[in-house]
């Protein structure tokens, strides 16, 4: 277990050929630097993507322009400044290993796609199986011969490797070696075996070494890590939206003896050498991270000669004493919730992948309402949440319908929607006592709904867009139905004459759209995965009107705070603090950047106070005492104004 502060994560993946390896690399000047921004955790390179290795090894074959022991160097003096330090192995990609030595390749299931991607870091794969061996040898040398405290092993997705040695095995296991997701599945099983026999490797040699393994499934792997990493560079293809997903979900997994690093980039892309992001898109990164429970962790490339660019230096302090100027709250501090998004385990890793992308459509949802809310899988109990919330296509498991039996057993309320609950290839709802019952897919192309009911009092009195699909239900006994779908006149399609593009509501149907049986309300439509394509403010109108009635008293609510504004409520000894953000990711040609502080003026924050005194509400770190009013069970204050961020402290 590994509890960190401030981390750097640098990449030094090396071209072959580059001639001047190290060249003006001053280690000393370095770990100044990294000291200098308050870091205690450094992550570094010693075996990159290339294949390339910085240090002196009789296994693997050390930079061929480097002319002395990099990594040597830089293990002594962070252990002088008491850095901790975890050196990098990627284990699915080297090139020049595999060019070395062909039989460590895999061989892809489809060599066309491969052959298509040449300039990718991702050409040169190696097999698991048959490469594990020598990464495993690899790291036992290194951490024989050198003293640090852990590895970082990268890149460990599946592969679809059909080498003789894994069809082999598939066969023996029972594999399809015809079938890809077979394949992926049976590469999943090699990466977790080759995971589990670095660890035992390692831990033989340093009983408390620092472990992670980048790309393998959070709840599979966490008997192994020590620790937990979000790799989420928000404008290098992962998006403003990853971060968020990850962040909710991960802290479930890491529980409290474990930090979670959130590894951004002060680069635009990864290879970008020459990128340096603003401050406040760095610190917007951060300060959610440590909103939630994160601790920050930003990479850089470092150059192969060793220049220090110092403006990156410069930056990172920058970014960094912004953010410790709260660490008397906020370091380590424990996240509030009452809410949970419920899905299952999908793509053994991030959930913006979901295929309906349902989850950060439903955690953006609930972040633009202020809620306070975890982002759970079956791994983790759900006792602790009063609101369940299972969007659009959340396939159960027999253990997790059990655990929703026993939430709404005990009072518990739930918001599902579109097919979620059902099991895998279902045709029946199979929680007892559930507000409507299964009929199939919903027939209408594009699906509207009639606002119509208790949950309508915001919604305009006209037919709406779903901008998605949906499931058609039967309305079950002494459930109510409070809104129908509507249908358009004929569906979306090319009828052999006609596009059928221009498709206006016909008019409402029988088919029931919002159905709702004690604290169980059910939409028949995948709404969020209409809100992940248009993002309509009437999807979100119509969740706050139902969790108003299902959730009648949050943790927090909020007034006069802008959609594109967060708010998230935190405990730390007899401190309770709202984080508020406010920034606005935008799009720009073809990035999308956060580069502003955006404004707020008389913000009303009212946190729920369960009878507990408040002596005092004021505003880190300078101390202005803000007055305030216990009422209703909440304790009511106003911000009278904030730039980009500000830490209210409620004080017992």
């Amino acid at each position: 277990m590994a509890i960190f502060d401030y981390a750097l994560f640098y990449d030094f993946h090396t071209l072959a050929t580059n001639p001047d390896v190290g060249k003006n690399f001053d280690v000393e000047a370095f770990t100044d630097q990294v000291k200098s921004c308050g870091v205690d955790f450094l992550t570094f390179h010693a075996r990159c993507n290339q294949g390339n290795a910085y240090y002196n090894t009789e296994i693997g074959t050390r930079h061929p322009s480097l002319t002395y022991d990099l990594i040597g160097k830089l293990c002594d003096s962070c252990k002088r400044k008491n850095i901790r330090l975890s050196l990098y192995f990627n284990g699915h990609l080297s090139e020049e290993e595999t060019l070395a030595n062909p039989q460590w390749s895999d061989v892809p299931l489809d060599p066309a796609a491969r052959e298509r991607n040449k300039r990718s870091p991702f050409y040169h794969q190696v097999c698991y199986n048959r490469f594990g061996g020598h990464l495993r040898d690899m790291a036992v040398e290194l951490a024989q011969n050198y003293d640090f405290d852990g590895f970082f092993f990268d890149c460990l997705g599946a592969s679809d490797c059909v080498c003789p040695q894994c069809v082999a095995e598939m066969k023996e296991k029972g594999y399809d070696w015809n079938d890809p997701a077979s394949v992926r599945d049976f590469s999943h099983f090699s990466c977790d075996r080759m995971c589990r026999m670095l660890t035992e490797a390692i831990r033989k040699i340093k009983p408390d070494s620092l472990l992670f393994f980048n790309g393998r499934p959070f709840e599979e792997v966490t008997d192994l890590e020590s620790h937990l990493e979000c790799e989420c560079l928000p404008t290098g293809g992962w998006g403003y939206d990853c971060l968020p997903s990850c962040a909710h979900y991960m802290r479930t997994i890491a529980g409290k003896d474990k930090s979670v690093l959130n590894m951004t980039g002060r680069f635009n892309a990864w290879g970008d050498f020459g990128g340096l992001r603003t401050a406040q898109a760095l610190e917007y990164d951060m300060f959610y991270g440590v909103a939630n429970g994160q601790r920050p962790d930003i990479g850089g490339h470092y150059h192969p000669r060793g220049d220090l660019d110092l403006p990156v230096f410069d930056r990172i302090r920058e970014v960094y004493d912004n953010v410790r100027q709260y660490d008397k709250w906020s370091l380590h501090a424990e996240n509030e919730v009452d809410v949970a998004i419920v899905y299952p385990r999908y793509n053994r890793h991030y959930y913006p992948a979901s295929p309906l992308r349902s989850v950060p459509a439903a955690v953006r949802m609930l972040d633009e309402l202020k809620v306070q809310f975890d982002l759970v899988t079956d791994f983790v109990s759900w006792d602790k949440y009063s609101l369940l919330i299972i969007p659009d296509d959340a396939v159960f498991t027999p253990s997790m319908v059990e655990k929703l039996q026993k939430h709404i057993a005990r009072g518990g309320s739930v918001i599902a929607s579109g097919s979620s609950t059902l099991l895998k290839n279902g045709k029946e709802f199979p929680v007892k006592d559930w507000p409507v019952k299964y009929v199939g897919k919903i027939p209408y192309d594009p699906l509207y709904f009639v606002p119509a009911g208790k949950f309508a009092e915001t919604l305009p009195d006209m037919f709406l867009s779903l901008y998605a699909d949906g499931t058609q239900v039967e309305a079950s006994e002494g459930a109510k139905v409070e809104m129908y779908c509507a249908k358009p006149y004929v569906n979306g399609q090319w009828d052999g004459l006609r596009g059928n593009f221009y498709l206006p509501p016909e008019g409402a149907t029988k088919d029931p759209f919002v159905v709702q049986k004690g604290k169980v309300v059910y939409i028949a439509g995948n709404l969020f995965a209409g809100y992940a394509s248009h993002a309509p403010k009437e999807l979100r109108e119509l969740i706050r009107k139902i969790m108003e009635e299902l959730h009648s008293t949050p943790i927090l609510k909020t007034e006069n705070m802008p959609s594109f504004s967060r708010a998230f409520v935190q405990q730390k000894d007899s401190y309770r603090m709202v984080h508020l953000l406010a920034y606005c990711p935008e799009k720009r040609c073809n990035a999308i950047i956060a580069e502003d502080r955006i404004t707020v003026i008389d913000a009303k924050i009212s946190l729920k106070v369960d009878g507990k005194k408040i002596n005092k509400v004021y505003l880190a770190p300078n101390g202005k005492v803000l007055p305030f009013e216990i009422k209703d069970g909440y304790c009511n204050v106003t911000v009278p104004r904030f730039d980009g961020y500000s830490l209210l402290v409620f004080e017992e």
